[in-house]
């Protein structure tokens, strides 16, 4: 009261103040009283009065929302700063709520924000797809608060005013620097609001969560919650689609080149899906222009020129005869980049099935003689049938001729 009349001299007194509220109070709706189960909601909504921190480059002051969560049989509180009411710091705080507690209430009641209801309705909102993926992710449910119907947020509404004095009002008399460091004050206060005994009884929040509803709360599960994203795309003609988001490209299988579909990813996985169904899983890459590709994908044909490699033509030459593969390594190596030898490769090991693999073999030995490394070499060779003439000594004796003079002439 001495603070209120420190700001405004002129205001109501003690004794004014009494006088007007109880005659407010005479003109209040009546409501029911509400009796709450351990371990089934969890009442979530943000203050109306923001706090700020400092940024400590420019000293501007920036605000941030003050999120509250209150379980409804002990009252136990969580509360944090957020920096907005977005639908990612809005899921991450209620997930940051449930973990405080140490369970997985029956149901979240949130207000109508947009984060949390997409399209209000008094029989059925539409609940935000975020936040229904993060129930679905700790199997509970979203029981949205009703419209202009204040009695079904009447906990957290009454524990944001209490916080005000023993949260709120603390936090202003102190710069904050950080997002991180303000909510290690919020905190200290919290844990401080929850030990105060209860007005009237002998016990506290705390005694009451701990004796009563902590047990009553399904086990957390392991993981955290990942945030889901969407986009769409249209299959291209090679049997990718693009995650804008990233500009890389994942596969889907062949079957649905020039389809459009969704794609649905968090930080770690890309998924896509066609008419609901799903039909590729991708471990997300954050490169830019990367093309992510799994080979069952891919159509027959396309599948077996993506495995080409020199080691795997190599292995099939030797396969043949080691002449064959002798060739084969010439070819790939008299080139400036193995690539340009994979379709000589190619045609020339496809002659194993043409000619014959003894034929090939003839083929390899000959062109390795004459060192000429070429697909047309090999296939000339079979065409003229030298694969089969029989070699010539290279080192034979030259014959007698008046002509030559012979070695021993420069002597």
């Amino acid at each position: 009261m001495g603070k209120y009349i420190t700001l405004h001299p002129d205001g109501l007194g003690s004794t004014q103040f009494r006088h007007h509220y109880k005659t407010w109070s005479k003109r209040v709706n009546s409501s029911m009283h509400m009796d709450h189960k351990s371990g089934d909601k969890m009442y979530i909504d943000y203050a109306g009065k923001t706090l700020s921190i400092i940024d400590s480059v420019t000293g501007e002051a920036k605000e941030v929302q003050f999120f509250v969560a209150i379980l409804g049989a002990s009252q136990y509180t969580y509360a944090e700063a957020s920096i907005s009411q977005k639908k990612e710091d809005f899921v991450r705080s209620v997930e940051n709520a449930m973990r405080f507690f140490g369970g997985v209430p029956a149901a979240i009641v949130p207000d109508n924000l947009k984060s949390a209801v997409t399209k209000s309705c008094r029989y059925e909102p539409e609940i935000n797809e975020t936040l229904q993926d993060l129930a679905d992710h700790y199997q509970t449910t979203i029981l949205p608060a009703r419209s202009y119907k204040p009695q079904d947020k009447a906990l957290v509404e009454n524990a944001i005013k209490i916080l005000y004095t023993r949260v709120h009002a603390h936090l202003h008399e102190k710069k904050y620097y950080s997002i991180e460091e303000l909510n290690k004050a919020i905190s200290a206060l919290i844990d401080s609001h929850n030990r105060r005994k209860l007005t009237a009884r002998p016990y506290s929040r705390l005694d009451v969560f701990t004796e009563d509803e902590k047990q009553e709360l399904r086990a957390l599960p392991n993981e955290h919650f990942e945030i889901r994203y969407q986009s769409f795309a249209t299959v291209m003609q090679n049997g990718h689609v693009q995650l804008s988001q990233d500009k890389n490209y994942y596969s889907v299988p062949y079957q649905y080149i020039r389809k459009k579909v969704k794609l649905s990813y968090t930080s770690g996985t890309v998924e896509i899906y066609y008419k609901y169904n799903r039909i590729a899983l991708h471990k997300r890459n954050y490169k830019h222009y990367v093309y992510t590709t799994t080979s069952e994908h891919l159509a027959s044909t396309h599948r077996f020129v993506s495995q080409w490699s020199a080691e795997r033509f190599i292995e099939w030459a030797e396969k043949i005869d080691s002449s064959v593969k002798e060739y084969i390594v010439h070819i790939i190596e008299s080139r400036t980049h193995p690539e340009q030898a994979y379709k000589s490769c190619m045609g020339i090991l496809g002659f194993e099935k043409k000619a014959g693999r003894e034929r090939l073999i003839g083929a390899c030995k000959r062109a390795l003689d004459f060192e000429v490394y070429s697909f047309k070499a090999i296939q000339k060779i079979l065409e003229n049938n030298l694969d089969t003439a029989p070699f010539e000594d290279h080192d034979q004796e030259l014959p007698d001729h008046h002509n030559i003079r012979g070695k021993h002439y420069y002597n």
